[in-house]
């Protein structure tokens, strides 16, 4: 028991001297406490007592070898790994950086450091710093990507980024009013300038559209955009047929932009309705429908109600209703009741007949409020004679369509002061 013990102190020794001691002293501890060695009295149940010495040493050899040879086994095993991190350490060393081990470390976690494990050089973090002041200059030149916002309620936060929209802004296009359209805005941002868009707007300008119109054709007619070539000249080809000239074609598009966007068939259908239902003459159905060229993409209801408005409700004959249709061809879409209230002043009011309305039509087409201030004026004045076989008398044309500062010296013989005094009083 001596021997061993001595030879534990002399091991021990060597070990806390050596580099690996002071990390597993507490291993040397723990096998030294294994070996103390006591004698305690022990009392079995025939009342015999026995001193056991002998064999608690027996069994604290058996414990001091096996502690002995898990010791061996765990310094063997802490050389290697010292060598290990010597060797890591001196890699490091090579490219200037420096490694911190924790002395508390256990030694089965002192392995080799991965190279996404490897320390930040805070050095070189510190250069980037946020909070590091910066020069106007150097805040001037940071540019930071403006990425396309994945939605959005207005097309503005896509013009910097769609040289679609940005080109159709160029041209006069209104994108406030297109983005309040369901889907448009979706369509618009799909569609590339020079395959979708260009080819359009070129096709446009060879049937004649001024350039200037561009802006105020895709405002209106989005659409347009997405229509086959083919099929837009199929419908300009249609139109010429029906001897409509190509000055024609062009006005028409530019002041109707869903024109084009109707098939053959509908259009061929439009013409002959006007032409069936008002008994016109081929020439006088281009020369309304050149005239009104909504009148081929406007529904037929209100056309179809007017119509049976003036004939039922006015009292006006057949040959009546298509001269003032050929006058006047928005008579066809204007709002019923300004058309009725219109009338009735006129007819009910004036006492004009329904021959004088239908030689000057134009009654019918102007401002309610203008007829009334201008004929109650002239009334309160005693200059209110529309008859043309009676002197004095006053053209229906002209009380309609001449500014309010002709209108009184030519016709009211008064002053524009008289005139405005007399509407205060109204």
């Amino acid at each position: 028991m001596t021997s061993s013990c001595a030879l534990l102190c002399l091991r021990c020794r060597s070990f806390l001297c050596s580099k690996t001691g002071a990390t597993t002293w507490q291993y040397t501890t723990q096998v030294r406490h294994c070996t103390t060695v006591t004698s305690v009295a022990t009392k079995i149940p025939n009342g015999f007592s026995f001193f056991r010495g002998n064999h608690r040493t027996n069994q604290a050899r058996q414990r001091w070898k096996q502690q002995m040879l898990s010791y061996s086994d765990l310094t063997a095993r802490h050389l290697a790994t010292e060598a290990k991190e010597d060797k890591f350490t001196e890699e490091l060393s090579r490219t200037d950086v420096v490694a911190y081990k924790s002395p508390l470390l256990p030694i089965r976690d002192a392995v080799p450091l991965k190279e996404s494990q490897m320390p930040l050089d805070l050095d070189a973090a510190a250069e980037f710093s946020a909070l590091e002041e910066i020069s106007d200059e150097e805040a001037v030149s940071i540019s930071v990507p403006v990425a396309i916002p994945p939605a959005s309620t207005s097309l503005g936060d896509y013009v910097d980024k769609s040289e679609t929209l940005s080109k159709l802004v160029q041209l006069g296009v209104n994108l406030w009013k297109l983005e309040q359209r369901p889907n448009v805005g979706s369509m618009l941002l799909k569609l590339d300038f020079n395959k979708d868009v260009a080819p359009r707007l070129l096709f446009l300008k060879e049937i004649g559209v001024e350039d200037s119109r561009f802006g105020y054709i895709i405002t209106h007619n989005p659409f347009i955009l997405t229509e086959s070539l083919e099929n837009l000249q199929t419908r300009v080809n249609y139109l010429k047929s029906k001897k409509f000239s190509s000055e024609t074609v062009a006005s028409m598009v530019s002041r109707a932009p869903y024109l084009l966007n109707f098939s053959v068939k509908r259009l061929d259908n439009r013409l002959g309705f006007y032409q069936q239902h008002l008994n016109l003459s081929a020439s006088n159905t281009r020369n309304i429908v050149a005239r009104l060229p909504r009148l081929l993409c406007s529904s037929l209801e209100p056309v179809k109600e007017n119509l049976k408005v003036c004939e039922i409700e006015f009292g006006f004959k057949e040959n009546e209703i298509q001269h003032i249709v050929i006058a006047i061809p928005k008579v066809l879409t204007a709002n019923k009741r300004k058309l009725t209230q219109i009338f009735d002043f006129v007819h009910n009011t004036m006492k004009l007949p329904h021959h004088l309305i239908t030689k000057f039509p134009q009654v019918l087409n102007t401002k309610y409020l203008r007829v009334k201030e201008r004929h109650l004026f002239l009334e309160y004045l005693g200059k209110a004679q529309y008859d043309p076989a009676l002197p004095n008398y006053i053209s229906l044309d002209r009380l309609v369509s001449l500014p309010d500062e002709t209108f009184c010296t030519d016709l009211a013989l008064a002053t524009l002061e008289d005139f405005y005094l007399f509407q205060k009083t109204l």
